[in-house]
Protein backbone atom coordinates (compact mmCIF):
# COMPACT_ATOMS: atom_id res chain seq x y z
CA UNK A 1 0.00 0.00 0.00
CA UNK A 2 0.93 3.31 -0.90
CA UNK A 3 2.12 5.32 1.93
CA UNK A 4 0.97 8.77 0.26
CA UNK A 5 -1.08 9.37 -2.60
CA UNK A 6 -0.41 11.95 -5.21
CA UNK A 7 -3.99 13.69 -6.56
CA UNK A 8 -2.73 17.26 -5.83
CA UNK A 9 -2.28 19.76 -8.36
CA UNK A 10 1.34 20.32 -9.40
CA UNK A 11 3.33 23.09 -9.73
CA UNK A 12 6.55 23.72 -11.04
CA UNK A 13 9.80 22.73 -9.52
CA UNK A 14 11.13 25.03 -6.96
CA UNK A 15 7.56 26.55 -6.40
CA UNK A 16 6.35 23.76 -3.91
CA UNK A 17 2.51 24.93 -3.02
CA UNK A 18 1.18 24.14 0.70
CA UNK A 19 1.99 21.16 2.99
CA UNK A 20 -0.54 18.81 3.40
CA UNK A 21 -0.67 17.54 7.20
CA UNK A 22 2.09 15.86 8.20
CA UNK A 23 1.59 11.79 7.82
CA UNK A 24 3.64 9.12 9.66
CA UNK A 25 6.05 6.67 8.22
CA UNK A 26 5.14 2.69 8.13
CA UNK A 27 5.63 0.93 11.01
CA UNK A 28 7.63 -1.20 8.65
CA UNK A 29 9.13 -0.99 5.09
CA UNK A 30 11.60 -2.79 3.05
CA UNK A 31 14.61 -4.18 3.73
CA UNK A 32 16.59 -4.18 1.03
CA UNK A 33 19.83 -3.01 1.84
CA UNK A 34 19.17 -4.53 5.25
CA UNK A 35 16.90 -5.03 8.29
CA UNK A 36 18.09 -1.88 10.19
CA UNK A 37 16.74 0.39 7.04
CA UNK A 38 12.90 -1.32 7.51
CA UNK A 39 12.77 0.42 10.71
CA UNK A 40 11.16 4.06 11.06
CA UNK A 41 13.23 6.60 12.40
CA UNK A 42 16.90 7.54 12.67
CA UNK A 43 19.20 4.44 12.06
CA UNK A 44 22.61 5.28 13.26
CA UNK A 45 25.68 3.53 14.89
CA UNK A 46 27.96 5.74 16.44
CA UNK A 47 31.43 4.38 17.36
CA UNK A 48 33.64 6.15 20.09
CA UNK A 49 34.71 9.79 18.45
CA UNK A 50 31.94 9.82 16.44
CA UNK A 51 29.87 13.15 16.01
CA UNK A 52 25.82 13.51 16.81
CA UNK A 53 23.69 13.80 13.97
CA UNK A 54 22.77 17.02 13.25
CA UNK A 55 19.70 18.08 14.81
CA UNK A 56 18.48 20.57 12.34
CA UNK A 57 17.61 18.33 9.81
CA UNK A 58 13.15 17.89 9.47
CA UNK A 59 12.83 15.97 6.12
CA UNK A 60 10.71 12.97 6.40
CA UNK A 61 13.22 10.57 5.40
CA UNK A 62 16.73 11.30 4.36
CA UNK A 63 20.26 8.63 3.68
CA UNK A 64 23.76 9.37 4.25
CA UNK A 65 25.38 6.89 1.96
CA UNK A 66 29.51 6.16 1.05
CA UNK A 67 29.24 6.23 -2.72
CA UNK A 68 32.07 4.14 -3.24
CA UNK A 69 31.53 1.12 -0.59
CA UNK A 70 27.96 1.34 -0.56
CA UNK A 71 27.74 1.69 3.01
CA UNK A 72 24.67 3.55 4.63
CA UNK A 73 26.20 5.87 7.47
CA UNK A 74 23.06 7.19 8.46
CA UNK A 75 19.33 6.74 7.44
CA UNK A 76 15.82 8.23 8.84
CA UNK A 77 12.64 6.57 7.13
CA UNK A 78 14.98 5.38 4.29
CA UNK A 79 12.63 3.40 2.31
CA UNK A 80 9.69 5.62 3.23
CA UNK A 81 7.54 5.51 -0.57
CA UNK A 82 7.21 8.90 -1.09
CA UNK A 83 6.61 11.56 -3.95
CA UNK A 84 9.61 12.07 -5.65
CA UNK A 85 9.43 15.42 -7.72
CA UNK A 86 11.74 15.84 -10.04
CA UNK A 87 14.66 13.85 -8.77
CA UNK A 88 12.84 11.04 -10.21
CA UNK A 89 14.46 12.33 -13.42
CA UNK A 90 17.63 10.35 -12.15
CA UNK A 91 16.05 7.54 -13.15
CA UNK A 92 14.73 8.71 -16.32
CA UNK A 93 18.09 10.08 -17.42
CA UNK A 94 19.60 6.72 -16.43
CA UNK A 95 17.46 4.94 -18.54
CA UNK A 96 17.08 6.59 -21.47
CA UNK A 97 20.83 8.68 -21.80
CA UNK A 98 22.42 5.55 -23.34
CA UNK A 99 20.42 5.34 -26.38
CA UNK A 100 20.79 7.98 -28.23
CA UNK A 101 24.02 10.16 -29.45
CA UNK A 102 24.75 13.10 -27.83
CA UNK A 103 25.39 14.73 -31.66
CA UNK A 104 21.67 12.94 -33.07
CA UNK A 105 19.54 15.96 -34.78
CA UNK A 106 15.76 16.12 -33.91
CA UNK A 107 13.08 18.57 -34.94
CA UNK A 108 10.13 18.65 -32.52
CA UNK A 109 6.80 17.72 -33.52
CA UNK A 110 3.77 19.67 -31.80
CA UNK A 111 2.41 15.96 -30.34
CA UNK A 112 5.67 15.83 -28.41
CA UNK A 113 4.80 18.92 -26.06
CA UNK A 114 1.50 17.78 -25.56
CA UNK A 115 0.85 16.16 -22.67
CA UNK A 116 2.66 18.37 -20.10
CA UNK A 117 1.24 18.90 -16.49
CA UNK A 118 0.79 22.50 -16.12
CA UNK A 119 3.06 24.60 -14.47
CA UNK A 120 5.81 22.51 -15.34
CA UNK A 121 9.36 23.67 -15.10
CA UNK A 122 10.43 24.41 -18.48
CA UNK A 123 13.84 24.91 -20.67
CA UNK A 124 11.99 26.61 -23.61
CA UNK A 125 11.62 23.60 -26.23
CA UNK A 126 9.87 24.89 -29.09
CA UNK A 127 7.65 22.84 -31.90
CA UNK A 128 9.69 22.94 -35.46
CA UNK A 129 12.64 23.89 -34.13
CA UNK A 130 15.52 21.30 -34.11
CA UNK A 131 17.61 20.18 -31.41
CA UNK A 132 20.73 17.81 -30.53
CA UNK A 133 20.40 15.50 -27.70
CA UNK A 134 23.01 17.07 -26.00
CA UNK A 135 20.77 20.32 -25.87
CA UNK A 136 17.88 18.30 -24.42
CA UNK A 137 19.84 16.88 -21.71
CA UNK A 138 21.16 19.78 -20.79
CA UNK A 139 17.36 21.31 -20.45
CA UNK A 140 16.39 17.68 -18.69
CA UNK A 141 19.52 18.70 -16.35
CA UNK A 142 19.99 22.18 -15.38
CA UNK A 143 16.51 23.23 -15.88
CA UNK A 144 14.58 20.66 -15.12
CA UNK A 145 12.86 20.73 -17.90
CA UNK A 146 9.39 18.64 -18.57
CA UNK A 147 9.80 19.70 -21.87
CA UNK A 148 13.02 18.28 -23.33
CA UNK A 149 11.67 14.87 -21.13
CA UNK A 150 8.82 14.63 -23.18
CA UNK A 151 10.30 15.07 -26.39
CA UNK A 152 13.10 12.68 -25.28
CA UNK A 153 10.46 10.16 -24.40
CA UNK A 154 9.09 10.62 -27.78
CA UNK A 155 12.49 10.01 -29.55
CA UNK A 156 12.21 6.72 -27.11
CA UNK A 157 9.17 5.45 -28.21
CA UNK A 158 6.60 7.84 -26.41
CA UNK A 159 5.79 8.49 -22.87
CA UNK A 160 4.37 5.16 -22.00
CA UNK A 161 7.20 3.23 -23.36
CA UNK A 162 9.64 5.15 -21.58
CA UNK A 163 7.83 4.76 -18.16
CA UNK A 164 7.89 0.81 -18.51
CA UNK A 165 11.46 1.12 -19.70
CA UNK A 166 12.48 3.33 -16.24
CA UNK A 167 10.28 0.61 -14.10
CA UNK A 168 12.07 -1.83 -15.34
CA UNK A 169 15.26 -0.36 -14.97
CA UNK A 170 14.32 0.58 -11.32
CA UNK A 171 13.62 -3.04 -10.65
CA UNK A 172 16.95 -4.36 -12.08
CA UNK A 173 18.52 -1.55 -9.99
CA UNK A 174 16.26 -3.38 -6.78
CA UNK A 175 14.87 -0.11 -6.27
CA UNK A 176 11.55 -1.61 -5.20
CA UNK A 177 10.21 1.03 -3.46
CA UNK A 178 9.78 3.13 -7.07
CA UNK A 179 6.28 3.20 -8.81
CA UNK A 180 6.89 5.16 -12.01
CA UNK A 181 3.84 6.67 -13.43
CA UNK A 182 5.16 9.82 -15.24
CA UNK A 183 8.86 10.00 -16.54
CA UNK A 184 9.57 13.80 -15.57
CA UNK A 185 8.74 13.27 -12.29
CA UNK A 186 5.28 15.51 -12.07
CA UNK A 187 2.75 14.91 -9.47
CA UNK A 188 0.74 11.65 -10.66
CA UNK A 189 -1.53 9.57 -8.63
CA UNK A 190 0.75 6.74 -7.23
CA UNK A 191 4.12 7.90 -8.09
CA UNK A 192 6.35 7.36 -5.34
CA UNK A 193 10.42 6.46 -4.76
CA UNK A 194 12.15 6.50 -1.88
CA UNK A 195 15.32 7.79 -0.41
CA UNK A 196 17.14 4.78 -0.95
CA UNK A 197 15.99 3.89 -4.35
CA UNK A 198 16.61 7.67 -5.42
CA UNK A 199 20.10 7.22 -4.20
CA UNK A 200 20.47 3.59 -5.82
CA UNK A 201 19.74 6.13 -9.35
CA UNK A 202 22.02 8.63 -8.58
CA UNK A 203 24.76 6.17 -7.95
CA UNK A 204 23.65 4.15 -11.27
CA UNK A 205 23.88 7.56 -12.99
CA UNK A 206 26.94 8.70 -11.69
CA UNK A 207 28.76 5.81 -13.61
CA UNK A 208 28.53 6.80 -16.76
CA UNK A 209 30.29 9.65 -18.11
CA UNK A 210 28.00 12.00 -19.73
CA UNK A 211 25.29 11.68 -16.81
CA UNK A 212 28.29 12.87 -14.58
CA UNK A 213 28.97 15.22 -17.20
CA UNK A 214 25.59 16.80 -17.12
CA UNK A 215 24.86 16.33 -13.91
CA UNK A 216 28.17 18.67 -12.69
CA UNK A 217 27.19 21.69 -15.39
CA UNK A 218 26.35 25.00 -13.50
CA UNK A 219 25.53 27.02 -16.79
CA UNK A 220 25.27 26.32 -20.69
CA UNK A 221 23.63 27.98 -24.00
CA UNK A 222 20.68 26.63 -25.30
CA UNK A 223 19.49 27.36 -28.61
CA UNK A 224 16.68 29.52 -29.01
CA UNK A 225 14.47 30.34 -32.09
CA UNK A 226 15.68 30.65 -35.69
CA UNK A 227 14.74 33.46 -37.32
CA UNK A 228 16.09 33.42 -41.00
CA UNK A 229 19.29 31.61 -41.46
CA UNK A 230 20.42 33.06 -37.85
CA UNK A 231 19.77 30.74 -34.34
CA UNK A 232 19.95 32.96 -30.98
CA UNK A 233 20.43 31.09 -28.19
CA UNK A 234 20.36 31.72 -24.39
CA UNK A 235 21.57 31.78 -21.06
CA UNK A 236 20.60 28.50 -18.97
CA UNK A 237 21.42 27.94 -15.08
CA UNK A 238 21.38 24.84 -13.20
CA UNK A 239 18.72 24.71 -10.74
CA UNK A 240 21.02 22.55 -8.26
CA UNK A 241 21.89 25.38 -5.43
CA UNK A 242 24.44 23.51 -3.81
CA UNK A 243 26.33 23.55 -7.43
CA UNK A 244 25.72 27.15 -8.58
CA UNK A 245 25.08 29.25 -4.78
CA UNK A 246 21.99 30.91 -6.44
CA UNK A 247 19.12 32.15 -4.01
CA UNK A 248 21.77 32.99 -1.09
CA UNK A 249 22.67 29.36 -0.86
CA UNK A 250 26.45 28.75 -0.14
CA UNK A 251 27.77 26.21 -2.93
CA UNK A 252 28.93 23.33 -1.56
CA UNK A 253 32.25 22.39 -2.04
CA UNK A 254 33.35 19.57 -3.77
CA UNK A 255 29.68 19.24 -4.96
CA UNK A 256 29.36 17.25 -8.17
CA UNK A 257 25.81 17.04 -9.08
CA UNK A 258 22.95 15.57 -9.18
CA UNK A 259 19.19 16.42 -9.31
CA UNK A 260 16.70 18.39 -7.17
CA UNK A 261 13.01 18.55 -7.54
CA UNK A 262 10.01 20.45 -6.06
CA UNK A 263 6.24 19.53 -6.55
CA UNK A 264 3.09 20.58 -4.22
CA UNK A 265 2.88 16.80 -2.74
CA UNK A 266 6.87 16.27 -2.84
CA UNK A 267 7.35 19.35 -1.25
CA UNK A 268 11.39 19.54 -2.12
CA UNK A 269 13.91 16.66 -2.67
CA UNK A 270 17.45 16.70 -3.41
CA UNK A 271 20.01 14.20 -4.39
CA UNK A 272 23.57 14.99 -4.14
CA UNK A 273 26.78 13.99 -4.44
CA UNK A 274 30.28 15.02 -2.85
CA UNK A 275 33.69 14.68 -2.58
CA UNK A 276 36.18 15.71 -0.14
CA UNK A 277 39.39 14.24 0.79
CA UNK A 278 39.40 11.65 -1.50
CA UNK A 279 35.93 10.72 0.31
CA UNK A 280 32.63 10.22 -1.76
CA UNK A 281 29.23 10.75 -0.50
CA UNK A 282 25.89 10.33 -1.62
CA UNK A 283 22.97 12.22 0.60
CA UNK A 284 19.44 12.42 -0.03
CA UNK A 285 16.60 14.43 1.20
CA UNK A 286 12.68 13.91 0.82
CA UNK A 287 10.58 16.73 1.93
CA UNK A 288 11.82 19.01 4.81
CA UNK A 289 9.62 20.58 7.08
CA UNK A 290 11.36 23.70 7.96
CA UNK A 291 10.48 27.19 7.36
CA UNK A 292 14.08 27.85 6.53
CA UNK A 293 15.05 29.39 2.86
CA UNK A 294 16.12 26.69 0.93
CA UNK A 295 15.90 23.98 3.80
CA UNK A 296 16.32 21.05 1.36
CA UNK A 297 19.67 22.35 0.36
CA UNK A 298 21.08 23.29 3.90
CA UNK A 299 19.85 20.30 5.07
CA UNK A 300 21.67 18.46 2.41
CA UNK A 301 25.08 20.33 3.41
CA UNK A 302 24.45 19.82 6.78
CA UNK A 303 24.27 15.68 6.26
CA UNK A 304 27.36 15.76 4.31
CA UNK A 305 29.50 17.48 6.82
CA UNK A 306 28.47 14.98 8.86
CA UNK A 307 29.06 12.46 6.93
CA UNK A 308 32.46 13.12 6.00
CA UNK A 309 33.26 13.94 9.66
CA UNK A 310 32.15 10.80 11.09
CA UNK A 311 33.26 8.49 7.91
CA UNK A 312 35.35 6.11 9.64
CA UNK A 313 34.06 6.48 13.12
CA UNK A 314 30.42 4.90 12.37
CA UNK A 315 29.36 1.28 12.15
CA UNK A 316 27.41 1.09 8.94
CA UNK A 317 23.28 0.44 9.45
CA UNK A 318 22.97 -1.05 5.40
CA UNK A 319 24.41 -1.00 2.28
CA UNK A 320 23.42 0.39 -1.19
CA UNK A 321 22.55 -3.02 -3.41
CA UNK A 322 23.51 -3.61 -6.93
CA UNK A 323 21.83 -4.09 -9.48
CA UNK A 324 20.29 -8.01 -10.02
CA UNK A 325 22.81 -10.29 -11.81
CA UNK A 326 25.71 -8.43 -11.12
CA UNK A 327 27.05 -10.63 -8.10
CA UNK A 328 27.65 -9.35 -4.74
CA UNK A 329 27.51 -10.27 -0.79
CA UNK A 330 24.73 -7.73 -0.52
CA UNK A 331 21.53 -8.54 1.33
CA UNK A 332 18.58 -9.09 -1.27
CA UNK A 333 21.42 -9.74 -4.13
CA UNK A 334 21.10 -12.27 -6.18
CA UNK A 335 23.95 -14.94 -7.36
CA UNK A 336 26.27 -13.44 -10.21
CA UNK A 337 24.92 -13.90 -13.54
CA UNK A 338 26.99 -16.69 -15.34
CA UNK A 339 25.90 -14.67 -18.95
CA UNK A 340 25.82 -11.30 -20.36
CA UNK A 341 29.54 -9.82 -19.66
CA UNK A 342 30.35 -9.37 -23.56
CA UNK A 343 26.98 -7.06 -23.72
CA UNK A 344 28.38 -4.84 -20.39
CA UNK A 345 32.01 -4.87 -22.13
CA UNK A 346 30.42 -3.59 -25.30
CA UNK A 347 28.15 -0.86 -23.61
CA UNK A 348 30.95 0.26 -21.53
CA UNK A 349 33.53 0.87 -25.00
CA UNK A 350 30.87 2.74 -26.39
CA UNK A 351 30.18 4.79 -23.81
CA UNK A 352 33.77 5.15 -23.40
CA UNK A 353 34.43 6.06 -27.01
CA UNK A 354 31.09 7.98 -28.27
CA UNK A 355 30.06 11.74 -27.80
CA UNK A 356 32.06 14.81 -28.62
CA UNK A 357 32.32 15.78 -25.12
CA UNK A 358 30.32 18.42 -23.41
CA UNK A 359 30.88 22.08 -23.66
CA UNK A 360 30.73 24.12 -20.05
CA UNK A 361 30.60 20.54 -18.53
CA UNK A 362 33.46 18.56 -16.31
CA UNK A 363 35.71 16.03 -16.67
CA UNK A 364 34.63 11.83 -16.34
CA UNK A 365 36.06 8.92 -16.98
CA UNK A 366 34.82 5.61 -18.92
CA UNK A 367 33.21 2.38 -16.83
CA UNK A 368 35.05 0.39 -15.10
CA UNK A 369 34.65 -3.63 -15.53
CA UNK A 370 36.64 -6.84 -13.72
CA UNK A 371 36.50 -10.00 -14.32
CA UNK A 372 34.65 -11.06 -17.18
CA UNK A 373 33.27 -8.31 -17.92
CA UNK A 374 30.31 -7.80 -14.91
CA UNK A 375 30.82 -4.34 -13.65
CA UNK A 376 31.08 -3.99 -9.87
CA UNK A 377 29.16 -1.55 -8.55
CA UNK A 378 30.73 -1.08 -4.92
CA UNK A 379 33.52 0.07 -5.87
CA UNK A 380 35.38 4.01 -6.39
CA UNK A 381 34.10 5.86 -9.62
CA UNK A 382 35.88 8.24 -10.53
CA UNK A 383 34.48 11.53 -10.04
CA UNK A 384 35.08 14.96 -11.73
CA UNK A 385 38.06 16.97 -10.38
CA UNK A 386 36.81 20.41 -11.29
CA UNK A 387 33.47 21.77 -11.51
CA UNK A 388 32.76 24.75 -13.68
CA UNK A 389 31.31 27.53 -11.52
CA UNK A 390 29.29 30.59 -12.20
CA UNK A 391 31.80 33.76 -12.80
CA UNK A 392 32.35 35.32 -9.20
CA UNK A 393 30.01 38.22 -8.91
Amino acid sequence: MLTISATAPALADDKPGGKPDKPKPPASMSTVGGTQLGKAGTQVDLKNGAPVLPKDVSARSWIVTDAESGDVLAAHNAHWRLPPASTMKMLFADTVLPKFPKTLEHKVEDAELRGIGAGSSLVGVKENQTYSVHDLWLGVFLCSGNDAVHVLSHMNGGVDKTVKDMQQHAEELQALDTHVVSPDGYDAAGQVSSAYDLTLFARSGMQKKDFREYAGTATAKFPGERKGKKRESFDIQSTNRLLTGADGVTPYKGIAGVKNGSTTNAGTTFTGVAERNGKVLLVTVMNPDSDEHMAVYKETARLLDWGFAASGKVAPVGELVPPKGHGSDAKGAPAPAKSGGAALQKAAADEESSGIGIALAITGAALALIGAGVFLVNRRWPLPGLVRRLPRR
